[in-house]
């Protein structure tokens, strides 16, 4: 027994009956024509009938099947069939449902007739060639006009049946033209064009029927669009809605297939062939407002959204699409929302029981890959970073590395790294700019960074530094105490800093607090090491603070700021932690170790203690908060010094290193 019976012959109807079979429910559809037939192909959920009924035979199938329901999916000019199938269902008490198609944007400059006759005699009134797309069964009603068979050009199917009819009335040669549709709004525009057409004669028959490709090829070409009005006022579900409701009427599993597509930055031409074809294939487009736009096809529903979750909930609530096409900008590969996406759809799909999830990801033209292009410069020696929307220590990469490529995000952004480069002594270097890569207004230029100070450009931008006198990141601990801009303040020497360091395992995005950074040597290793981080360093005294900043400047330490006052109280409003260094506490040893701990439970803390007394605060400290890591290291460090021809080595104080941490819960 058939679920469903559908009533075809339409492009919309042939839709739902694949969308039925596709999630197996037993279908039978019918279609009036042998032709229209050949649309569908059978299988083990889908029957097809050809052939036209009448009221009598319908009523008879509908008793033979009894099914579910029936869809009206016929041509909106199908006014007694429509009739039938409606009387039919009623006698039967056979549920129905109208499928209606969605009606085209009509335009000013269009005619509007109520019928074939009345078009016939408004087009009598004037002169001109016509283009005649109504189909064969229409003919007849403009054979009454003088010269038709000199104004007219009939487009009809391209069937021996159809073209002898068409010929009988006096249409042939050159103004029978027999194709089979659909037709581009390019094709309708080379007839109109090649046939020296004023008018074109058409009926509204919805986007399928191809209705706003006729009347966008009429207005190019200047031609009148002459519209003959639905017959019928009718009610019913687009094809759209009427798959939501088939999805919640037999509780089916949606199930489309999702693209992630990479579309390059953003002009047509960057497309690949691949992208092309996708997008072409789309019922869907779901993507940033920019991106949607640059790609989206006439008539193509879209959904303007870059939010993962988002996108995943509106997939799920609307089943009638099939052929999705998520739009990422450039690559989908490289600092993508890609990740993100593929992650969430991929437990949905698992979460449905799925196993192999529909989702193919397909790359694009990175700006990289464009960008070094046109400037004449290899990539593969860059060094690759995003500073668009997220923490990047561009200073620290420019430093260290001869080529670096990022993709920054707003207008200043040129000249806020400009700024940084000339004020840490690397106003020389040189930016290579690109703003609008790929569209009409795109601008590429290289300067100095000191000509840059005062440059504002386009948010959608990236640059490359060339820096040919770039030092080495340190892979180490090690920078000689005598590197350092020294004054009275106390200054950690470099073998306990290189022990402190080690004891502290920073990474290169850690989160640190210097507390009593004296001079802010250890800071400023601190902040090399992890580059890509923040460090803070803390200091009461005004003359350590400017050492500090001083320093800070000498090894264009970015990512360290000083904050002049005393700890805890100067700790309050900072970010949590992962990893603390306590050189001095002013006596505040436990209050600043319990801040932290506030901050962050799993936080590492390595205190250098001088005095028995702090190494005594420190391990109470300790005990208090219960930490489970709980390591002392004494170190006893001696140095040569010359004495006439002799050396004698003279020993500096010993330093306790405590090492503090609780592990990961």
């Amino acid at each position: 027994m058939y679920k469903v019976l559908v009533f075809a012959g339409t492009t919309e109807g042939y839709e739902i009956c694949r969308f039925l079979a596709d999630h197996q429910v037993q279908t039978m559809g019918f279609a009036a024509t042998e032709y229209g037939g050949k649309s569908l192909t059978e299988n083990e959920y889908l029957t097809v009938q050809t052939g036209r009924l009448d009221e009598a035979a319908m009523e008879q199938v509908f008793t033979q099947e009894k099914p579910e329901m029936v869809l009206d999916a016929t041509h909106p000019y199908a006014a007694e069939v429509t009739g039938n199938i409606r009387t039919a269902c009623e006698k039967t008490q056979t549920p129905y449902r109208r499928v209606l198609r969605e009606s085209g944007s009509h335009e000013e400059k269009a005619v509007y007739v109520e019928s074939v006759q009345a078009a016939a005699q408004y087009l009598d009134q004037t002169q001109g060639n016509v283009l005649l797309t109504t189909g064969s069964k229409e003919l007849a009603g403009f054979t009454g006009m003088k010269d038709y068979q000199e104004r007219l050009y009939a487009r009809v199917l391209s069937l021996p049946n159809v073209m002898q009819a068409c010929a009988e009335l006096g249409f042939e040669g050159k103004h029978l033209i027999g194709m089979q549709g659909p037709f581009s709004r390019e094709l309708n525009a080379a007839m109109l064009r090649q046939y020296h057409c004023k008018y074109l004669v058409t009926k509204d028959t919805g986007k399928a029927g191809g209705f706003q490709d006729k009347i966008d090829a009429a207005l190019e070409c200047d031609a009148v669009p002459v519209i003959i009005g639905r017959p019928l006022k009718e009610e019913g579900m687009s094809v759209k809605e009427c798959k939501r409701f088939l999805t919640e009427q037999f509780l089916l599993i949606h199930q489309p297939h999702i693209t992630l597509l990479g579309i390059g930055m953003g002009s047509p031409e960057m497309l690949t062939v691949q992208g092309k074809n996708s997008l072409d294939q789309a019922d869907l487009l779901i993507g940033a407002r920019r991106m949607v736009d640059s790609v989206r096809r006439p008539g193509q529903d879209a959904f303007i959204e870059y939010r993962s979750q988002e996108i995943k909930d509106y997939i799920d609530s609307h089943p009638e699409y099939n052929n999705i096409v998520i739009v990422l900008s450039g690559d989908v590969g490289f600092y993508s929302g890609a990740k993100k996406l593929l992650d969430v759809l991929q437990q949905n799909r698992l979460a449905q029981g799925t196993t192999q999830p529909e989702i193919q990801v397909q790359c694009g033209i990175s700006s990289v890959v464009y960008f070094m292009s046109r400037i004449g410069l290899s990539w593969d020696d860059a060094k690759i970073v995003s500073a668009h929307g997220r923490g990047c220590n561009l200073i620290s990469y420019i430093r260290n590395e001869k080529k670096v490529f990022a993709i920054l995000g707003t207008s200043d952004g040129v000249a806020v790294l400009a700024k940084k480069l000339v004020e840490y002594g690397m106003g020389n270097v040189l930016l290579y700019v690109g703003e609008n890569l790929s569209y009409d207004n795109e601008k590429i230029f290289v300067k100095k960074a000191d000509e840059l100070t005062e440059y504002t450009g386009d948010p959608l931008s990236v640059i490359c530094a060339v820096n040919e006198t770039c030092e080495k990141r340190l892979e180490t601990h090690g920078i000689r105490d005598e590197e350092f801009i020294r004054g009275k303040a106390p200054m950690t020497k470099e073998e306990v800093r290189t022990v402190s360091l080690f004891k502290l395992r920073l990474t290169e995005d850690s989160i640190c607090y210097d507390v009593g950074a004296g001079t802010g040597s250890l800071s400023i290793e601190m902040a090399l090491r992890a580059h890509q981080g923040k460090v803070w360093a803390i200091e009461k005294k005004e003359d350590a603070v400017e050492l500090i900043r001083q320093n800070k400047v000498k090894f264009a330490a970015d990512n360290l700021e000083i904050i002049e006052g005393l700890a805890p109280e100067a700790l309050t409003d900072l970010p949590a932690p992962t990893h603390a260094f306590i050189g001095g506490s002013s006596g505040n040893l436990k209050e600043i170790v319990r801040l932290l701990i506030e901050k962050n439970p799993q936080i590492r803390i390595v205190i250098n203690c001088i005095t028995l007394e702090t190494v005594s605060e420190a391990l109470e400290t300790a005990k208090e908060f219960g930490f489970e890591e709980n390591e002392i290291v004494q170190l006893s460090a001696a140095r040569s010094k010359a004495i006439g021809r002799y050396h004698m080595m003279m020993g500096e104080n010993p330093i306790y290193i405590i090492t503090l941490q609780n592990p990961q819960k």
